[in-house]
């Protein structure tokens, strides 16, 4: 176990200066992910009650005890099935235009973080390549001020230390891409989940209302003034 952390270290302190903003690079990678592995959790994105009370409601119901559901649940689900409840007296054509601003709102910030990932999955193999060029650009610095097999070993081992950012570069951007990728893909299945879930609530809830009884009253026409006929 020493003999490994004496070569993580070793290894470490051999890649140079670009090595710091790297392990930078890994430990808000590392934060990140686990942040969002804990905040992208569907207990507290999709709450089941939630879920389990829009596939419980009957068609034409009324809607009262989902509203109690979500009017202090601080979920997507429960904001976006809120802003629909609020607006179920609108014509349903408003009412979807609404919720799907607020559906593209929850979307928004449920990936707010992710742009985090996506800059270092950019930015580590630069800083890696930076780095072992800056080794090579050392290395070949110092060329030829000893000779014969010493100078050929010292060259072998420089481009070997300078590799090392490039190696430790990729090592932190291959699982960050990974964690990018599952988290990107369970935001849009979550996303497909809460919009279905959306439909069915607002076809329960416009069931067998008339689009008529949106519209404003009309005011019945004038009726037509007698025109008097002429005496012969």
């Amino acid at each position: 176990m020493l003999d490994i952390v004496q070569t993580i270290i070793g290894f470490f302190t051999k890649g140079g200066l670009f090595m710091w903003p790297l392990l930078a690079c890994s430990i808000v990678s590392v934060t990140t992910m686990i942040l969002r592995g804990l905040a992208l959790r569907e207990k507290h994105v999709m709450p089941l009650v939630i879920q389990s009370e829009i596939e419980r409601l009957v068609p034409g119901a009324s809607a009262e005890r989902l509203a109690r559901i979500v009017g202090h649940d601080t979920s997507s689900l429960a904001r976006i099935t809120r802003v629909a409840l609020q607006h179920l007296r609108a014509p349903r054509s408003v009412t979807v235009e609404v919720v799907q601003s607020r559906a593209r709102h929850e979307l928004v910030r449920l990936k707010k973080v992710m742009i985090v990932l996506a800059v270092i999955i950019g930015i580590a193999p630069l800083i890696g390549l930076i780095g072992a060029v800056s080794g090579l650009v050392h290395v070949f610095s110092h060329l030829g001020l000893s000779s014969g097999a010493s100078d050929t070993r010292q060259i072998a081992l420089g481009i070997a230390e300078a590799l090392n950012a490039t190696v430790f570069g990729l090592s932190i951007a291959v699982p960050t891409l990974i964690g990018f990728s599952y988290f990107s893909r369970k935001v849009e299945a979550m996303s497909v989940e809460m919009e279905t879930l959306v439909v069915e609530l607002l076809n329960k809830c416009y069931y067998g209302r008339s689009s008529r009884e949106f519209l404003p009253a009309k005011t019945s026409p004038a009726a037509p003034v007698p025109i008097p006929t002429p005496v012969a």
